[in-house]
């Protein structure tokens, strides 16, 4: 992998394999676990009026709910559910394929230009991986934020099965990671301090602060995330319940309308 680009063709890509595309001129990333047979699991907005800053999340819900020539299953997710699984071409739409990196060193991650392209975090075998994947696509995963609970920090989770103590904090993704940077790069921008730094010092506190913040964030380092085993995530989490129940009453109203 090269240090800008973490790009591949589809013929490098596993099951288990963490990929990830470029959406809007780079302005965002739509993250997902290849599962095998054209076939990807990722996690999306349910409603694109959920939050009025996740036009990336209206974006990709709407994309979801466009049949597919090829795949007849591509789009299932399960009712009031943001995990779908679609086709790898619907997942692109024509937009380049990248795949993330795990077990990075220190100076690697460091080096990436961009968040949200590896980890020095170690990813777990591509069964446990699946696993975790094909589950959270029968129980959910909770609901779209886009700091805190986005497709990257959901496919983090099924790479890793880690997860930050308290799930009200940072995410671990780096959309989230980007966030943390924000504050207090604004406060000192914002205050007299400012004038006492050169550009070039601002644009180096800047450089510093981001690739700083991003390291301390990432799951590989972090001291606040524990292993929580993809079938207790349900009850620790209160994930599921919901979609067990309208999966439920979904099945019973069809059956009722064969009769």
């Amino acid at each position: 992998m090269g240090l800008l680009t973490n790009i591949v063709e589809r013929s490098e890509i596993k099951p288990g394999d963490h990929i990830y595309t470029y959406r809007t001129a780079f302005a965002y990333t739509n993250h997902g676990i290849f599962v095998g047979g054209s076939k990807v699991v990722h996690f999306n907005n349910v409603s694109a009026s959920a939050s009025a800053s996740s036009d990336a999340a209206a974006e990709e819900t709407s994309d979801i709910s466009s049949s597919c020539p090829t795949f007849p299953d591509c789009g299932f997710k399960l009712p009031n559910s943001g995990v779908v699984l679609s086709c790898l071409d619907c997942f692109l739409r024509n937009d380049s394929l990248h795949r993330f990196e795990y077990g990075v060193s220190s100076p690697v991650f460091l080096a990436k230009v961009r968040g949200g392209t590896c980890s020095t975090a170690v990813s777990d075998p591509p069964e446990t991986v699946l696993h975790r994947a094909m589950y959270l696509l029968q129980k959910g995963f909770g609901n779209y934020l886009v700091f805190k609970n986005n497709c990257e920090d959901f496919a983090l989770y099924c790479k890793t099965g880690l997860l930050t103590v308290d799930r009200l904090g940072v995410g671990g993704s780096g959309l989230a990671s980007s966030s943390v940077v924000g504050a207090p790069l604004a406060a000192l921008l914002s205050s007299p301090l400012k004038l006492l730094i050169p550009p070039v010092g601002v644009a180096t506190v800047t450089t510093g602060m981001y690739f700083m913040n991003r390291y301390k964030t990432d799951f590989g380092v972090r001291k606040d995330v524990v292993k929580v085993a993809v079938e207790e995530l349900a009850l620790k989490l209160g994930f599921g319940s919901s979609n067990e129940r309208a999966m439920a009453e979904h099945v019973a109203s069809n059956s009722g309308t064969a009769r």
